[in-house]
């Protein structure tokens, strides 16, 4: 069951990718940047390492996405009043109407995915993929832990 249950969840979130690129690429935004804008707006002034380990990605690729998302006037660098070295990473105004956008966008994908799942179904169905969530994350903090 486990290979099918990672085949299946694999497979729509591929599915899903797709379908939410090419919706977004309708108002000039990739994914990765949308991900990156969300996640800064949820963490807004964050630092550009602990974004990085938000997004799961190397340095040296969220300075890339940083660099293209100022050059677009979306986010901005600040510097960190703590750390001469550092830069704290904030949504710029125009960034907040194109998160409205895109939400709206993954909200309509969203729907369109859940066709014919009643409300009950849906419930049940973000319960048991949050409780799935949970056990991999505190089977990551044990092998941490396990590893030292």
């Amino acid at each position: 069951m486990a290979d099918t249950l990672g085949f299946l969840v694999g497979d729509i979130s591929r599915l899903m990718r797709r379908a939410f690129d090419v919706r977004a690429r309708t108002i000039g935004v990739t994914r990765p940047q949308w991900r990156m804008l969300t996640t800064l707006s949820r963490h807004e002034g964050v630092n550009q390492g602990r974004l990085a380990d938000l997004l799961d990605v190397e340095a040296i690729t969220l300075c890339r996405m940083v660099d293209r998302l100022s050059e677009a006037d979306l986010v901005e660098r600040r510097p960190d009043p703590t750390d001469r070295r550092a830069w704290r990473i904030y949504l710029t105004d125009r960034a907040r109407p194109i998160l409205g956008e895109l939400r709206s966008l993954a909200d309509d994908l969203i729907e369109e995915t859940l066709d014919g799942v009643s409300a009950a179904e849906r419930e049940t169905l973000m319960t048991l993929l949050e409780r799935i969530r949970i056990n991999l994350n505190d089977e990551r903090k044990e092998k941490t832990a396990a590893n030292g």
